[in-house]
């Protein structure tokens, strides 16, 4: 196996444990609504996951570990890219915030201030900023 394979795999091994965890939010109430479904189309499309992991995953979300990210900076990257596509595609309607806050406090961010923490990203992502001035944004939101 060379380097550049082991990479690949780490990376798609990473994305299946965020994809999961994603899921099982979405089953925390025990449904997935359509809404929920359509976005975990386009996050499946976007992490790379193939079809048959895909049912696999919404079948048992357990069968992957979850990864939460290690790096406050890598929290922010995935938030950044989580809020993005909720945003843009508005898939969730009136659902984006709620999903959202659940998504974060698993990425783990504090949940006692999670409601500001996404009410700012979704600000900022809503001005269209770049991931740097978010992350500038984000790291200095109490300065």
């Amino acid at each position: 196996m060379s380097f550049s394979d082991l990479f690949d795999s780490e990376f798609k091994q990473r994305n299946k444990g965020h994809f999961s965890a994603i899921v099982r939010v979405a089953l925390a109430d025990g449904i997935v609504s359509a809404e929920e479904k359509n976005f975990l189309d386009k996050l499946a499309t976007k992490l790379e996951i193939a079809p048959s992991e895909y049912e696999e995953i919404l079948e048992n979300p357990s069968i992957h570990p979850i990864n939460p990210p290690y790096l406050y900076s890598q929290r922010l990257e995935r938030l950044y890219d989580l809020a993005r596509m909720v945003h843009v595609d508005h898939q969730l309607g009136d659902k984006q915030e709620v999903v959202l806050k659940k998504i974060a406090v698993g990425l783990g961010f504090t949940p006692s201030n999670v409601n500001y923490i996404i009410a700012k990203a979704m600000s900022l992502v809503d001005k269209k900023v770049d991931f740097d001035t978010f992350a500038y944004e984000m790291q200095n939101m109490h300065k």
